[in-house]
């Protein structure tokens, strides 16, 4: 593991050039299991930290940026989710969010990495691993891939909480695998995908994009920003099985009990993730399904431009010319 002089160093080939350093306080755990390697670290700004083949997967202080939003996202934009597959997130973030969710009935989570489960269990069960005990929940170690092959109808809603598509996870990025999911989620079911860095891996983020435009009939793309991912940022690719999907604006708002635990999700949070860049989203526009013009969406604030502009003037400049006159009486 890249620690030296009390530094722990992520350097990727994903991410060429650039590095992300923290200063290490504490070597908690370092090991390796059937898949990859596993560290965990005290840092001295970020908290605990959970690093797997090198590449840092969550730290205490910024991990709700993530974790909330991809799942926050999905559970919102559908009425009724009932039954959830969880794939990956063994450090157990995304499942603490979908077991916030009272009315979610069943929660499935398929990590093929045990060890990973277990030692979040041991070094972050005071803040991601908190649900695994959860009566609603089933724990599955095996290969995403191959268990959802057998599954037809079953889920509302499918978070893919993967690592980059290296190692483990690369058949988690294929068009197989989104197609083995479409035949396992119901109709109007949605799945939400972590969805790479618009900065860094634009081109594999239009084929992942084209990849489930052959499959699902609604498919969108969003982001969020946390400090410790690769240039502070990173997406979520939406997909759901119903045509015309509205996945832009939450259909449910969070109780007033879940919105005080939120750190960083809410309905105008929702919409504002699917605003993008204007570089990505002339992209991300080219297989978006269905096509969506570049506007603000329900929850956000409307945009202003020049003539809207311009009509405010005029009001305020007829306001007080009316005002002066009235004075003047």
């Amino acid at each position: 593991m890249a620690v030296r002089d009390n530094w722990f160093t992520e350097n990727e080939v994903m991410w060429p050039g650039q590095a992300m350093s923290l200063k290490v306080e504490e070597v908690l755990f370092e090991g390796r299991s059937k898949f990859q390697d596993i560290l965990v670290f005290r840092s001295s700004t970020y908290g605990t930290v959970l690093v797997l083949d090198g590449v840092i997967q969550l730290t205490e202080r910024d991990e709700h940026a993530y974790q909330e939003m991809i799942a926050q996202l999905p559970l919102h934009s559908h009425p009724n989710p009932q039954s959830v597959l969880i794939v990956g997130g063994g450090d157990g973030g995304v499942l603490r969010e979908v077991c916030r969710h009272p009315d979610v009935a069943s929660v499935t989570m398929c990590e093929i990495d045990e060890l990973v489960c277990d030692v979040a269990k041991k070094y972050l069960s005071h803040s991601t691993a908190t649900a695994f005990d959860d009566p609603r929940v089933t724990l599955v170690h095996a290969d995403a891939a191959e268990y959802v092959k057998d599954k037809c109808d079953a889920y509302d809603l499918v978070i893919v909480d993967s690592s980059d598509p290296i190692g483990p996870a690369e058949t988690l990025f294929t068009s197989s695998f989104y197609s083995c999911l479409r035949k396992a989620m119901r109709p109007g079911a949605i799945m939400c995908n972590q969805g790479e860095c618009i900065w860094l891996h634009l081109p594999l983020i239009a084929d992942c994009l084209r990849s489930c435009h052959e499959i699902f009939p609604s498919v969108d793309y969003a982001y969020t920003t946390i400090p410790t991912y690769p240039s502070g940022q990173i997406g979520f690719l939406l997909c759901s099985t119903a045509a015309g999907a509205v996945l832009r604006r939450p259909l449910r708002e969070p109780t007033p009990e879940m919105q005080a635990q939120l750190k960083y999700y809410s309905p105008a949070a929702h919409a504002a993730a699917f605003i993008l860049p204007r570089f990505a989203e002339e992209t991300v526009a080219a297989v978006r399904k269905p096509p969506m013009p570049y506007a603000c969406t329900s929850g956000a604030p409307p945009l202003l431009t020049r003539s809207s502009l311009a009509l405010a003037a005029v009001g305020v400049l007829v306001g007080a010319v009316a005002a002066t006159a009235l004075g003047r009486r």
